[in-house]
């Protein structure tokens, strides 16, 4: 899940996250150029504006200094393996159920979601840990490949999946709670140590967190730090392995420094995901689901909705679905009540995202049936959907991460393919038809990560399968049974004689040539096919020189 700038490394808009300086009046230019830089900043509900917390600035140094003590503790970790690492992670999943009112309280406050939005975050955050703290036994245990060849049967093969010391975690703004876990459960399954890093525009569900590992008495081998930028890139440059989840010009960044320093990082950035509605759809189906897909979270999924290509014969039966489906989306700010289906946007500058798109849009020619503006409540912006829209506008080519549904008329299946190919994202897709089959080949033609026919976001749910994104959309994944783990472990081989050895092997200085010829001979024999198996003479004469 991706955000158009992600908190990982950029500055949070001052009404949303104003550093508090202990500087002197402004009046006195000379003595604020002296005053310490800031220590803490503010965190606060963007459709409120209302203070909702305060959190520490942490330096370079003192991210270096923490994960220098996760260091310590690793080792005793990774040492009580994957079934004492399950007791803790169960402990904490049973807090994150006995803690889901508060949590929702948290986020709720930093995001300005609606209730129900925000009650996603533990549940979610309840259901991967219970996955992976009980499936991280088998998904790490040794294994046992079969030798290529005959000859290398008196060896026994061993792959040992050792984790990386520490795993820096760097995730945007617009899940605080579940994008933590997604990445930090299965690092500690694997047993590794974790340092955080949350955006500094929702960094309070990230606190709570770490909270709660502390509360449970978990070793302290998972810790939180906070601040903009300069924090993010001390992460980046103490850790061994990184996952980043955030924007694509950021993600470029963080990959350079981690090839730079030689260690794996695993990118999820951006999206613009296309859905396909085929001629032959149960449309009521589509337009209800696409209207999820698109204004789920506001928008601010990275595999939200965000285009939409229908065939010609169904388009303007379509358009008319899919308003009607939008016009149901309850929009609002509340409290505990979920009475709304939609709450605001993160903060200022993506709303004015959202708002520059549309408006592009509706001056190059695009007709808004709904929606199409800001309520005038913070940064609600109205579910809209935009018709007779084409790639000449920025609704359709670049990610807008907000409530808004671009529909386009395409003559046949295969206009809809070549225009949802038609993008430097890969992330996901769905694709909408009554034909099952048919649906599947469109979805083998599309260059997206992920695919999902006559449904939204269910991969997301599916902890089984890789989510990851092609092209700009980044680099790796994340999930998939066993790599969910094994991706923050390195792979260790070991051989094992499994015959008595001797004192010197047949291919040990001193050679001899008719060990060699006797070796080569095996190994061509077992390798190649044909007559060419069975060339002892041309082997005896490359050995020989001939002779």
């Amino acid at each position: 899940m991706t955000n158009t700038e992600p908190g990982a490394a950029r500055k949070a808009p001052a009404r949303k996250a104003a550093p508090k300086r202990k500087t002197a009046p402004a009046e006195a230019p000379e003595a604020a150029l002296s005053a310490p830089a800031p220590t803490e900043f503010e965190v606060r509900n963007p459709a409120t504006g209302e203070l909702a917390g305060t959190v520490p600035i942490d330096s370079a140094d003192e991210v270096a200094a923490k994960v220098r003590e996760l260091r310590l503790y690793q080792p005793e970790w990774e040492a009580i393996g994957p079934e004492g690492r399950k007791e803790w992670l169960l402990k904490l999943q049973d807090w994150l159920i006995d803690n889901t009112d508060r949590l929702a309280d948290v986020l709720q406050s930093e995001t300005g979601k609606a209730r129900v939005d925000s009650l996603i975050d533990p549940a979610f955050s309840i259901d991967l840990t219970g996955y992976y703290a009980r499936r991280a036994a088998k998904f790490l245990a040794d294994e046992h490949p079969s030798p290529h060849s005959p000859l290398a049967r008196v060896k026994t093969l061993t792959t040992v999946f050792r984790p990386y010391p520490v795993v820096g975690v760097i995730t945007p703004w617009n899940f605080p709670l579940a994008m933590p876990v997604i990445d930090v459960i299965p690092a500690l399954a694997a047993g590794a140590a974790v340092i955080l890093k949350p955006s500094e525009v929702t960094p309070l569900s990230a606190m709570e967190l770490a909270r709660g590992w502390r509360e449970i008495g978990a070793p302290p081998v998972f810790a939180v730090v906070t601040g903009a930028g300069e924090t993010g890139a001390a992460v980046v440059n103490n850790v061994d392995y990184v996952q980043f989840t955030g924007s694509t010009p950021t993600g470029r960044r963080i990959a350079a420094a981690c090839v730079e320093r030689m260690i794996p990082y695993s990118l999820e950035l951006g999206g613009k995901d296309p859905a396909i509605v085929l001629a032959d759809a149960d449309l009521d189906r589509a337009a209800y689901g696409i209207a999820f897909g698109g204004m789920f979270n506001a928008g601010q999924v990275c595999i939200s909705v965000e285009r939409v290509y229908v065939e010609a014969p169904v388009y303007e039966e379509f358009l008319k679905k899919l308003t009607a489906a939008v016009k149901e989306v309850r929009q609002g700010v509340d409290g505990r009540e979920p009475k709304y289906d939609m709450g605001a946007l993160a903060n200022e500058s993506q709303a004015q995202i959202v708002q520059k798109h549309v408006e592009q849009a509706i001056e190059s020619g695009a007709r808004v049936l709904t929606g199409g503006k800001r309520t005038g409540v913070g940064t609600l912006f109205e579910p809209t959907v935009l018709a007779d829209v084409d790639h000449t506008m920025t609704c359709m080519t670049e990610e807008t991460f907000g409530p808004t549904l671009p529909v386009m008329k395409v003559a046949d299946e295969a206009e809809a393919v070549r225009l949802a190919n038609d993008s430097i994202y890969g992330l996901s897709a769905s694709v909408w038809s009554g034909d099952k089959a048919r649906a599947e080949r469109v979805a083998r033609q599309l260059n997206a990560g992920a695919v999902n026919i006559n449904d939204v976001f269910s991969n997301m749910f599916s902890f089984a399968l890789p989510m990851g994104g092609w092209g700009l959309s980044g680099v790796g994944a994340r999930w998939g049974g066993p790599n969910g783990v094994r991706k923050y472990c390195r792979q260790q081989a070991i051989t094992k004689p499994l015959l008595p050895t001797q004192t010197k092997e047949m291919l040990w200085f001193p050679y001899s040539p008719a060990k060699l010829v006797f070796a080569m001979t095996a190994m061509r024999a077992a390798g190649a096919r044909g007559l060419r198996r069975l060339g002892v003479q041309d082997v005896y004469k490359t050995i020989t020189g001939g002779k």
